[in-house]
């Protein structure tokens, strides 16, 4: 690293209305430098790359790339000054090849022939020159996550990138991965380029970085060297307060089973093969968390579908309380089944509703909070949303306000609370013959705390402790190990729609779950198999 300053923005401040979304913020890369940066959720880190981009352009402030102004509101200038940017969810096109996810948009559209042979020449030359060995005419389709990503880095650095931001690169990736590209790191910044590393993971920023900066509503409220600071210190300025963990401590005691699949197969998903499930079994008890860990598209999603209700079993047997599992959401949620989706802005809430409306949601045909199936008891409704956003701490505008106004942490606590806190008892269904009010019996947790900062990640794992202590059976379905050795009392590992045995956390090290993930333990038993 040397002091040449690459990147400056000047006073940056954007309003949304009322919100003030960044507040005079003054930041500065230098050249072969990396910075991380780090915030709550909503505290301004995605409006800040956003202006940096040009997809919005700053109330009051100015940007310099290099030294020279970059023009307000103009995502061609960004990339043309050598700005590029990884994101979290991967913008590729899995049915094209390597080569044409590259050259995709670099090409004017009046040019008669596309110039491939030289486009493969300079790819394969970037490849090179930073270590991202990659096979240009290999389907992305046929990638594994660390080798998408990989595709991703490729191509801002084929675009002429010397500033490289990002976005939660270590989310999806197995710890085999996540070496992987902190060695590709090393090598980028060894030959000058310079990286804002955003990222929810404190060890990480602690291990990548050389300086760190971080956002609190709206406002630079801290930047240090990283070797002067340590996690404890960096949770403080983010949340504004002392952050504790969850406390991991064995089951109390684990009861019945309360669902349990046996050799269960679903069909395959019309977008992705892997997204579906073979011959899965899997008992869920009361009283205990059971963890699996997996790449992501590795039949989670099937899984998460199926206990949720949204999708069929092909074969085998699942059984929920003794019963048979129905292929209906609404049934399920009668039988005691809460869920937590993957997708918090587009399964787990309805944006445009307010706030109480999605709180009751799921539970709209109990008789709390309806009537003859079609009139709605707004103020039983209201009243129960009060008690999720006290009991949950939602904060935002209010129970009128449209769900799309929270923060990603608030929309996490309101979505957990509409699975965990249940209406209070009717006194028309005395005995809670429609709809039971009982806390829930299972719990479907599918990426419960993704893309949360540290202070919420904490709270929601605490209430899934919590419900489990209560007595309901938990699975956590997670692409982050650390949260799945934090919370699983067993564990089990997805590769390809098989899903290993659940063995107790203690069993597990960090480097076995990390090759399971990667389908080594399958990759030995074909072998085995082979061998005459």
């Amino acid at each position: 690293m040397n002091s040449t300053t690459v990147l400056r923005l000047q006073g940056i401040t954007k309003r949304f209305g009322t919100l003030v979304a960044n507040d005079a913020i003054s930041l500065d890369l230098r050249a072969g430098e990396v910075l991380a940066l780090l915030g709550e959720n909503g505290a301004g880190k995605s409006t800040l790359m956003s202006i940096l981009f040009g997809h919005y352009v700053a109330d009051e402030g100015s940007i310099e790339v290099f030294g020279a102004p970059l023009p307000p509101g103009n995502p061609k200038a960004a990339l043309a000054a050598g700005v590029g940017m990884v994101h979290q969810h991967f913008t590729l096109a899995d049915n094209l090849s390597v080569l044409d996810n590259v050259m995709m948009g670099t090409e004017p559209l009046w040019r008669p022939v596309s110039r491939r042979a030289a486009a493969r020449a300079k790819l394969l030359e970037v490849a090179r020159r930073f270590g991202l060995p990659v096979q240009p005419d290999a389907k992305i389709g046929s990638l594994s996550v660390g080798e998408r990503q990989r595709v991703e880095i490729l191509k801002a650095l084929y675009r002429g990138a010397r500033i490289l931001i990002l976005d939660e690169p270590t989310a999806v990736l197995t710890p085999q991965e996540s070496e992987a590209l902190f060695a590709t790191l090393a090598q980028m910044v060894a030959q000058g380029l310079s990286v804002i590393f955003i990222s929810h993971k404190l060890g990480e920023v602690l291990r990548v970085s050389q300086r760190i900066a971080v956002l609190r509503g709206g406002k630079l409220v801290a930047e240090a060297r990283t070797a002067e600071t340590t996690q404890a210190q960096l949770a403080l300025w983010m949340v504004g307060h002392a952050v504790e963990a969850p406390q991991r401590r064995p089951a109390r005691s684990v009861g019945d089973a309360v669902c349990v699949l046996d050799h269960v197969s679903t069909a395959s998903d019309k977008d992705q093969e892997r997204n579906r499930l073979r011959e899965v079994s899997l008992t869920l008890r009361a009283g205990e968390i059971t963890a699996i860990a997996g790449v992501s598209g590795n039949g989670q999603v099937a899984l998460a579908e199926l206990l949720c209700g949204t999708r069929r079993a092909a074969s085998g047997t699942a059984v929920l309380m003794g019963r048979a599992l129905p292929p209906s959401p609404a049934r399920l949620v009668q039988r005691g089944v809460a869920r937590i989706p993957e997708d918090r802005h587009a399964v787990g809430v309805v944006g445009d509703l307010p706030v109480w409306e999605n709180a009751v949601s799921e539970r709209l045909r109990s008789p709390v909070f309806s009537r003859w199936s079609w009139f709605v008891r707004r103020a039983a409704a209201r009243l129960h949303a009060g008690r999720i956003e006290k009991a949950f701490d939602v904060r935002g505008a209010g129970l009128m306000a449209p769900a799309r106004s929270l923060s990603g942490g608030n929309m996490q606590k309101l979505i957990l609370g509409r699975a965990l806190l249940a209406p209070e008892q009717d006194e028309e269904d005395p005995d809670n013959r429609k709809y039971p009010t009982r806390a829930p019996r299972l719990i479907v947790a599918h990426q419960p705390t993704w893309g949360l900062d540290i202070g919420a990640v904490a709270y929601v794992q605490q209430q899934l402790i919590a419900a489990r202590d209560a007595g309901a059976a938990v699975l956590v379905i997670s692409d982050d190990l650390d949260e799945v050795l934090a919370l699983g009392d067993r564990v089990a590992v997805m590769h390809g729609g098989h899903l290993g045995e659940a063995r107790p956390a203690a069993a597990w090290s960090r480097e076995a779950i990390g090759l399971a993930m990667a389908g080594a333990a399958q990759q030995q038993q074909q072998r085995a198999g082979a061998t005459p």
